[in-house]
């Protein structure tokens, strides 16, 4: 049966995690009991005396999750939920922070329609479009914001009755854009070897006088194709949606996976019709017929060497000039040219976008799928890892003046790490004698803590072949999901003394990443100043700005003049900053992260593959609590 017919909560809703992204975040919350609804509050302030536009006890429905948008980027977010309903009395929740991440990012803002709101099995619908939402903004680093509307009907959103063998749809509008402006667009955004290899296979003289990309591929490109879809469907100037993705509620869905044999897979029907307003599709079937091709057509083979943009014959994806098939085309006029041919059910390899899809298969979009590939050579940039082996040398004293280590687990999956927390083994004098370690999720809860790592998981941290070499000292494996950590290090008995809090990333094959670095500590003068180091992965240079906070923190005795230097692995001056306005001013404003305060300092730089080393003192040898953060720009 249609899964709308279900009793409410009858469907379990799964846990979705999702890394902040520049302008959004994912609030989760612990349901209450007997509620049937949730109201949302959002500020820059932990008193709540000022509201991020929309997020003023914003009633979100009978929910535990939602994506909170249109957000500025480095900022962090306060936020709490009241429940209400049910037969007991209002509870408000315990306050929860979110920090929006910088640099560049693919950003997805959902609006969910009532069809969605309204229904009883609501809660399991969001976290599966949300669920999505996250592995598109984990697989791609452009940086602009699709707006997308999201339904849950038998009808589109003009009001006409889908034929019930349609599982989904999308609606979403095109551009005509010049073949010359288009191809020097998809040149100039070359940045990947699939890139280079497709953009040697386009033609060199024009076979449509236009290209016609959706508005979101456009800009993706850099070209002016804002969103201009209203929800009824309809395109003009003014319309706020890139698109809308409408699942056909007449049809046996399952919003959790994995999909029972008589049901088809919400989450790969939902990727499916994003995959299209982001970009995929051929011009043929089109209604009325047109001729100019989509940028997914520049890439149609018949066999090595010769294209095919007809609805006869065999077409292949191939990003060669024809020479490898990645993915055979649809030439079933009853489905979408642009999908992927389809076997018989059960199928060997059920992408998403295949044009007819098998109950009870499931997949998903990758960076190495069909569809990410396509994605990437028409226009959008897959997003690389950036850092890795994160660590921080600082003085721990006590009350606020504790070592704290803030990151970020980016992208789809879960990660194992090493958290250590180092002091005796430190080959320095006035070390912390025996480190405590706690870390803490997004929401402040404790998660885990160490006094001495062979108190706990010996077996499991000598297996890293990074165990501390000193018992006293302290260390945590966990396997973290994508979202926000901090980890504190402290003097067990108010001990005071330097020590190490550092992040080892244990499984770099999975889809996720470590990024956005930040530590706070006190700094003093000579040894006892703030230490960063991180490490930038990969093949390709990348793009970093680096703070040293002060002034703007919200703590007493804070550092009011910090100096940030910047060094290599062999220990040689990179960069060397005091007041940020006095050198890269410009290029500082440019990234949206210059700090606010004159007197703290940033710097701006492409790095190679290497490690490097951030310093941050007092001028003039002062004193105080800093902060030394490290963002990534661009990938």
């Amino acid at each position: 049966m249609p899964l709308e017919e279900a009793t409410p909560g009858s469907i379990p809703v799964p846990k979705v995690v999702m890394a902040p992204t520049r302008s959004s975040f994912l609030a989760n919350w612990a349901p209450v009991n007997g509620a049937t609804g949730y109201r949302l509050v959002v500020s820059t302030s932990p008193s709540f005396d000022s509201y991020a536009s929309g997020y003023q006890s914003l009633d979100v429905g009978n929910v535990t999750s939602r994506i909170v948008g249109h957000l500025r980027a480095g900022t962090t977010y306060y936020y709490r939920v009241q429940s209400y309903g049910g037969s007991g009395a209002e509870s408000v929740s315990t306050l929860m922070t979110a920090t929006t991440a910088t640099g560049a990012g693919l950003v997805i803002n959902p609006t969910f329609d009532s069809s969605i709101t309204s229904n009883p099995n609501a809660a399991a619908i969001e976290a599966m479009i949300n669920q999505t939402i996250a592995i598109f903004q984990s697989l791609f680093s452009d940086p602009i914001t699709v707006e997308l509307l999201y339904r849950y009907a038998s009808t589109g959103p003009g009001g006409k009755t889908l034929d019930p063998s349609t599982v989904s749809e999308s609606d979403y509008a095109d551009y005509s854009i010049p073949w010359g402006d288009f191809i020097s667009a998809l040149r100039t955004d070359a940045k990947t070897s699939n890139d280079n290899s497709a953009d040697a296979s386009l033609p060199t003289s024009s076979i449509t006088p236009n290209i016609t990309p959706s508005g979101a591929n456009g800009r993706a490109l850099g070209l002016d194709t804002p969103p201009s879809v209203f929800s009824n469907g309809k395109v003009g100037s003014g319309g706020q949606y890139d698109g809308i993705v409408t699942l056909n509620s007449q049809v046996p869905f399952q919003f959790t996976r994995p999909a029972s044999a008589n049901d088809f897979d919400a989450q790969r029907a939902t990727e499916h019709e994003t995959d299209e307003i982001l970009g995929l599709g051929s011009h043929l079937g089109s209604s009325p017929p047109v001729t100019d091709l989509t940028p997914q057509d520049l890439f149609s083979w018949s066999a090595p060497g010769t294209r095919n943009h007809s609805a006869s014959g065999t077409r292949y994806f191939s990003i060669d000039g024809g020479n490898t098939d990645i993915v055979g085309f649809n030439q079933d006029s009853s489905g979408d040219y642009g999908d992927w041919l389809s076997a018989a059910c059960p199928q060997a390899n059920p992408y998403v976008q295949n044009a007819f899809v098998c109950p009870g298969q499931s997949s998903d979009v990758s960076a190495t799928s069909p569809e990410g590939i396509n994605l990437d050579v028409i226009g959008y940039d897959l997003a690389s890892a950036l850092l890795g082996n994160i660590s921080t040398r600082g003085l721990v004293g006590t009350g606020g003046d504790v070592l704290i280590g803030g990151f970020i687990i980016s992208g789809t999956q879960p990660k194992e790490v090493i958290v250590r927390a180092i002091g005796p083994s430190l080959p320095l004098t006035g070390t912390l004698a025996n480190p405590y370690l706690a870390l803490h999720d997004s929401s402040g809860a404790l998660i885990a803590s160490n006094d001495n790592w062979r108190s706990t998981q010996e077996a499991a941290i000598i297996a890293t072949g990074i165990p501390p070499s000193n018992d006293n000292e302290s260390a945590i494996v966990m396997t973290l999901d994508p979202a926000a950590y901090t980890a504190i290090v402290s003097g067990v008995g108010n001990t005071t003394g330097l020590a190490l809090v550092e992040i080892y990333d244990l499984n770099t094959a999975a889809a996720s990443k470590l990024a956005n670095i930040s530590t706070r500590g006190l700094v003093q003068t000579d040894n006892d100043v703030l230490i960063g180091g991180f490490i930038v992965l990969g093949s390709n240079p990348a793009n970093v700005i680096l703070r040293a906070l002060g002034p703007s923190l919200p703590l007493s005795g804070t550092l009011a003049n910090p100096t940030l230097d910047l060094y290599d692995a062999n220990g040689n001056s990179l960069a060397y900053n005091d007041g940020w306005k006095s050198t890269q001013e410009a290029q500082i404003e440019a990234t949206g992260l210059a700090p606010t305060e004159d007197a703290e300092s940033a710097i701006v730089s492409t790095l190679a593959p290497a490690s490097y080393t951030a310093i941050v003192r007092g001028a003039n040898n002062t004193s105080g609590v800093a902060l030394v953060e490290v963002y990534q720009l661009t990938n």
